[in-house]
Order: C-alpha cells, then sequence, then structure tokens
C-alpha cells in the first residue's frame, strides 16, 4: 500500500475502517482496482474494506456508518451527446 499509494494520506484514509472498528491487524487485506485517479482509489479501497467488515460482524456497521464510510460517491463522468464536443461543450455558433 505505502509502496503504491506513496503519500500518507492515501494510506490513512484506506486504514480509516480498521481504525473505527479497532480490527487494525485482525484482516489481511487484498485489494485489486483500476481506473480514475489515487483519491478516487484510495477512496474505493476504504469503501469495500467498509463493506467488507460489515458483512464479516454485524455490529460493526453502527460505527462505520457513523463515520459514513458506508456512503457511495455515485458522480460519474457525463456522456459525450451527439451533436457536440464533450458532454457540455457546444461548437462555436456562427451567426453569419
Amino acid at each position: 500500500m505505502t509502496k503504491y499509494f506513496g503519500n500518507e494520506n492515501y494510506n490513512n484514509i484506506i486504514c480509516q475502517p480498521l481504525e473505527a472498528t479497532s480490527s487494525m491487524g485482525v484482516y489481511d487485506v487484498f485489494v485489486n482496482v483500476c481506473g480514475g485517479g489515487k483519491s478516487g482509489q484510495a477512496g474505493a479501497i476504504r469503501h469495500g474494506i467498509s463493506r467488507a467488515l460489515c458483512l464479516a460482524e454485524g455490529e460493526n456497521r453502527a460505527a462505520l456508518k457513523a463515520n459514513g464510510y458506508l456512503t457511495r460517491d455515485s458522480r460519474m463522468v457525463e456522456r459525450k451527446k451527439y451533436g457536440q464536443r464533450g458532454a457540455r461543450r457546444r461548437f462555436q455558433f456562427s451567426k453569419r
């Protein structure tokens, strides 16, 4: 984790659910991520670990939900529309 991310902030983000449930060192975590940036990947790993901890032990859910680790960020890239240059960008208007 420290070799891949390098930044200490990302490592702290990933470890937050384990620290909230006092299960640091109890579980071995193996993760595959692709796409997005480092920050998005760290957030996705945190979300996945939180969901796994809920499945492992039901009493972890209250602590994880209170800290907001079970909430998914649903923002996605808007698709490019037909007849436009991008998702929102239009071609330049010419009056004459």
